[in-house]
């Protein structure tokens, strides 16, 4: 049966649910298909299960720590995963079923279950059905990738998705891939009361961040028990009595490492690979992704790709971001474009790591003259309050203009604070400026202006370190 539409969106994740709100409400007749769950990765296996692990995993951490604050010790801290399960899994499921509803509810949008595959560049088929529009927007997301290790098809593992089932805590929990994920669920499952190794191919912790940065995230994490294996240049899985084993060779330790379960957390790939985009005249990357311009339409005229399929973010923030410009460039008269935007992100450590613009080795690479000022959090008076000094802040600055080039903070409040610096650098607002704001006393942003006033010459021959 043959359907016909203004518009068709595959995928509710962050920016399809929006979109079809706006376009609705413009008057559009919309369509809007999705697979599996309402809400994406990020309601459902990404951003708000694990930020509520998180959440159980720090109120554990402080229960520990209560002689630290003069409290009575409160004796062993065990953690009931199924019951960590349990919170997490109504957290996820009133989102999900709160945006099913609101599209279900919504004048002009028909909802369609199952996969989407192109017929030709204006019409796509699900199951029977075959859905005619002039706009096409692709929002479909991405899963964990299977990476090509040698002994993956031998051994039982675990993905960032399927880890969310676990109903046991894992006795010691191996982890192959130290991205945000990796970290996260490292720092997490530690909390709750696992052992934790967690092997990573790169000599360092996040290779494109700064080091003092890696530095300082790898303090936290080896401050609380985790071992950390790096360098681990060939990875091999095996099993040894029914139990999962990472080999690795590396110069200093070449040892195996060997666990209860296993979480491969080697990156995401984008789900195009079953779209038949052939048929629409497009053609993925070697990394699965769409190419697009700056308005985030395809090569194909009147398609459009949005969130992890893009390439050019594969965050929460930069999906909904995408929705923004696709709305406002079609219904608004806008001209906004992806590279008006900066690149700003965060990974949800405890104490947290937020980062926007440059980083100081990306500083360095350009030769832009440039100005650093940077703090431990041991010197900020909120953080020492609170017995959370871990980390620093730096802020980056060009020698010339006096623009903020940059900023990195790890360190407690820091997803929240950077905004401050994220909001300075889009009104395109200087360092002079910021010295000259007044913040509210006692918090982590009150040191901002501070940093700002503490600049000192970005010397090439300098290395920071996060003790500085």
């Amino acid at each position: 049966m043959n359907h016909s539409f203004d518009a068709l969106i595959i995928g509710a994740g962050q920016a399809g649910p929006s979109l079809a709100g706006r376009l609705t409400a413009a008057g559009w007749k919309v369509a809007l298909v999705e697979r599996k769950n309402y809400g994406g990765t990020c309601v459902n296996t990404g951003c708000t299960p694990t930020k509520a692990m998180v959440a159980s995993a720090k109120a554990a951490h402080t229960l520990r720590q209560a002689a630290h604050y003069g409290l009575a010790p409160v004796g062993e801290v065990t953690a009931d995963l199924a019951q960590v399960k349990a919170r997490t899994d109504r957290i996820v499921a009133a989102s999900r079923t709160g945006l099913e509803n609101w599209l279900k509810q919504m004048p002009g949008c028909t909802l369609f279950r199952g996969t989407a595959r192109f017929v030709s560049p204006t019409a796509m088929r699900v199951g029977d059905e075959v859905l005619e529009a002039r706009h096409i927007f692709l929002n479909v997301g991405g899963r964990p990738v299977k990476p090509a290790l040698p002994g993956i098809e031998q051994v039982p593992y675990l993905t960032s998705s399927t880890l969310l089932a676990l109903e046991e805590l894992p006795a010691h929990l191996l982890i192959v891939g130290a991205g945000a994920v990796g970290l996260e669920f490292a720092q997490l499952f530690r909390r709750l009361g696992s052992q934790v190794t967690l092997v990573e191919r790169n000599a360092r912790l996040l290779p494109h961040d700064d080091d003092d940065v890696a530095a300082a995230v790898a303090d936290i994490l080896t401050n609380e028990g985790i071992t950390l294996r790096l360098g681990a240049e060939c990875i091999s899985l095996g099993q040894e009595n029914g139990r999962p084993v990472v080999h690795v060779s590396c110069e200093a330790d070449s040892s195996p490492s060997h666990g209860s379960h296993l979480l491969l957390a080697m990156g995401r790939l984008p789900n195009t690979d079953d779209l038949d985009l052939e048929k629409a005249g497009l053609l993925a990357d070697a990394h699965g992704y769409l190419t697009v311009d700056e308005a985030l339409q395809t090569a194909t005229p009147g398609i459009w790709a949005l969130g992890d399929c893009n390439g050019r973010g594969a965050f929460t923030h930069t999906a909904y971001n995408d929705f923004e410009i696709v709305a406002a460039n079609l219904l608004d008269g806008g001209q906004r474009r992806v590279s008006d935007r900066l690149p700003v992100s965060a990974i949800y450590l405890d104490p947290p790591f937020a980062k926007v613009g440059l980083t100081e080795a990306e500083v360095r690479a350009a030769g832009t003259p440039a100005l650093v000022g940077k703090r431990p959090m041991t010197k900020v008076g909120r953080a020492v309050e609170k017995g959370e000094t871990q980390g620093f802040m730096k802020v980056l600055v060009h020698a010339e203009t006096d623009q903020i080039l940059g900023a990195s903070i790890v360190g407690v409040g820091g997803d929240e604070a950077i905004h401050c610096i994220i909001t300075a650098m889009y009104a395109r607002q200087t360092a002079t400026f910021m010295r000259s704001n007044m913040f509210i006393h006692p918090t982590v942003s009150e040191l901002i202006p501070t940093v700002f006033g503490e600049l000192q010459p970005l010397r090439a021959e300098l290395k920071a370190t996060a003790s500085t």
